[in-house]
């Protein structure tokens, strides 16, 4: 039988990312998990379409308006407000004159724990959001003060820090939360439909994981947005629909590598790889080590079993 030849796909272009918030980025630094930063500047500020893959960012614009861009559709916010940012949403940022905003900036893992904690801080991070605070006179200065508050605990080497940064982040939530008319739905039945769609998706995920699709590729098929899938996959998994594309593919090497003999090489092209330096990398961020130490590990212990 003649062997196909398969032509190469090409990876997709990876989404910009923008510079954190956090002091001394290009230097090592201990390992963090909240950020606060204070940005106010006398011109106009615009930042490119771009994501967060392991971040989420709560951006409390105390002065100012502004236009955020989600997924092409242009959202425009005035101070005071809250910009709700998840992880791998991409968005762009344009900012009037004038504005005075402090970020915070949330570790993914740090987030999750947070978010275990109440059913609507899971609800609230589904889907970006434009969160007004100028409900009553008192509403901004209260942020405000839980803002500056955690910025000192962020700060602070203070027995207990990290517990005091957790109470005041779970406050700005809650307030947030509070704040926020979420979808006033059968909860029942949006978890049902939330699985179902999330069902779909891994079906498709299964289908094509192999050819490089884009979310937007995903979504098309299913006749959704990126956004309905994004919001149905984090309610019914916990996890983004980017999150479930790599899990699949970290499946899939991982079986390659424990039962199959094919190279490192091998393995990255019949994943859609087209650079094996690429999929190493991409495998040691997913699982700690690169593929060639796992397979070794692998099969060690599998020769002490």
């Amino acid at each position: 039988m003649s062997k196909v030849h398969r032509e190469a796909v090409p990876a997709p272009a990876p989404v910009p990312q923008v510079r954190l918030y956090v002091e001394k980025p290009e230097e090592k630094q201990e390992a963090w998990f909240v950020n606060v930063g204070h940005v106010t500047e006398g011109g106009r500020r615009r930042t490119e379409p771009h994501a967060h893959p392991a971040y989420g960012q709560v951006i409390f614009v105390r002065q100012g308006c502004g236009v955020m861009n989600l997924e092409g559709s242009a959202v425009p916010f005035e101070a005071p407000c809250a910009l709700l940012l998840p992880n791998e949403c991409v968005h762009g940022l344009d900012y009037e004159i004038d504005v005075d905003r402090w970020v915070v900036t949330i570790e993914e893992t740090f987030l999750h724990q947070i978010n275990a904690k109440l059913p609507e801080f899971i609800q609230l991070w589904t889907e970006p959001r434009v969160i007004s605070l100028g409900y009553d006179d008192e509403a901004p200065n209260h942020f405000y003060n839980l803002v500056r508050r955690l910025e000192q605990e962020v700060r602070s080497k203070a027995v207990g820090h990290i517990v005091g940064t957790e109470s005041l982040l779970t406050s700005i939530l809650l307030r947030l939360v509070r704040s926020t008319r979420l979808d006033q739905i059968d909860k029942e039945g949006a978890t049902r439909n939330a699985i179902k769609l999330a069902d779909r998706f891994r079906e498709l995920v299964h289908q094509h994981y192999r050819e490089n699709l884009k979310l937007q590729d995903y979504a098309s098929k299913m006749a959704v947005s990126p956004a309905q899938l994004r919001t149905a996959c984090v309610a019914a998994t916990g996890l983004s629909p980017n999150k479930l594309i790599h899990a699949r593919l970290i499946t899939e090497a991982k079986r390659n590598l424990i039962f199959g003999d094919m190279s490192i090489e091998q393995i990255a092209y019949g994943l859609g790889f087209i650079d094996t330096a690429y999929f190493t990398r991409f495998f040691r961020k997913e699982v700690g080590q690169s593929p060639s130490q796992f397979r070794s590990a692998a099969r060690e212990q599998s020769s002490h079993a």
